[in-house]
């Protein structure tokens, strides 16, 4: 999701990932770029740098071609994870996310059933992806995908049951526990993920480094086709409830502007419609950051229409638990998609009322 447009070195690779960023920022010569490294790639602190601008690699594992998993090296098996097909694979593909920076064999554990099963994480510069381990196949399933910038991640404390292991959280995120092999591999975790984090908050907070300044006003299809995309997977300020991806398939978004008895100016809002739900989110000044304002059942809601003039293109958004809001749509396309899609059938129709009575057919003389 990176607006840089720096080629990427990795083989195979045509779309920019955010990583690349980062990149311009080291211009020493002698010091290597990330797909440079040999892997594994050490840990960020361990990257340590001499007065002659060179570079000294302190790896936690051995060489690059041992074996991880069938028999693959690390180094294998991230070019399985850009190049080959991965099953229910969602969204854009892996090369999009950049630059692999960490991944090994850990074990997910579930709170329900207690149980452990083997999962593959793969670290980018700024999301951490999970994938489901299908050792008859060989081959990876994916679970999902995770910013970084809206996660966290803490070792478990000394005293539990669970030992090396670390657990991944955040508000728009279920937490998971994740169990290492040894000390180690988790601490290489918690450092590398913590370290990425912090890279994928301050780029945020960049309007130049910001999709947001890019896709706002999302006046185009493909505008809100990324923009559908990119808020699947950046954190949302102040959420609450379940989180965005488990409320189903966005239908449709819009930027509109809604006002109510509260607000003397109208306030610049997006409406995202799910199957059950629709979703109020807001930008501040800068466009680059986005915040939950709010969740409304669609059940119990509906759109009135109140004009269709051409730069007055206005409905009235009801319910019963919910101060009416004028909305104004930018254009008549979002206009009419939201009204129908909005409106509820009225309680007193036709069908609702009593047949009328039938007529005896003539009889022949």
């Amino acid at each position: 999701m990176g607006c840089c447009s720096v080629t990427q070195r990795h083989v195979g690779i045509t779309e920019v990932g955010p990583d690349e960023m980062e990149l311009l920022e080291i211009s020493s010569p002698g010091v290597w770029g990330l797909s440079e490294m040999p892997f594994p790639s050490p840990p960020l602190s361990e990257l340590k740098q001499d007065t002659h601008s060179s570079v000294t690699l302190v790896s936690t594992e051995g060489p690059s071609s041992q074996a991880i998993l069938w028999g693959r090296s690390r180094q294998e098996l991230h070019q399985l994870v850009y190049s080959k097909p991965i099953s229910s694979w969602e969204g854009q593909s892996a090369p999009a996310y950049g630059e692999i920076v960490w991944s090994s064999v850990v074990y997910l554990h579930n709170h329900h059933t207690q149980e452990m099963t083997k999962r593959y994480l793969v670290l980018f510069s700024f999301h951490l992806l999970i994938l489901a381990i299908d050792d008859r196949k060989q081959a990876f399933i994916y679970e999902g995908i995770l910013p970084l910038s809206g996660t966290s991640a803490q070792a478990l404390p000394p005293d539990s049951k669970m030992k090396d292991a670390f657990e991944i959280n955040g508000s728009m995120v279920e937490a998971r526990i994740f169990i290492c092999d040894k000390s180690t591999d988790r601490a290489v975790w918690l450092e590398n993920i913590e370290e990425r984090r912090k890279r994928a908050l301050s780029l945020q907070l960049s309007p130049s480094h910001s999709a947001l300044s890019y896709l706002v006003p999302c006046d185009k299809t493909w505008k809100k086709e990324e923009l559908k995309r990119y808020l699947l997977q950046a954190p949302i300020w102040q959420w609450e409830g379940t989180p965005i991806q488990h409320l189903g398939p966005m239908g449709y978004l819009s930027l509109v502007h809604v006002v109510n008895a509260q607000w003397q100016e109208p306030q610049e809002r997006l409406l995202l419609l799910f199957p059950e739900d629709l979703l109020l989110l807001s930008l501040d000044s800068r466009r680059i950051q986005v915040k939950y304002e709010g969740r409304l059942p669609r059940k119990t809601i509906k759109a009135l229409e109140r004009s269709a003039l051409p730069g007055r293109l206005q409905f009235e958004l009801t319910g019963e638990f919910m101060m009416p809001l004028l909305v104004s749509c930018h254009s008549e396309e979002d206009y009419k998609t939201l009204t129908f899609q909005l409106q509820q059938p009225e309680q007193n129709s036709v069908l609702d009322q009593a047949p009328p009575p039938l007529i005896p057919k003539k009889r022949r003389s």
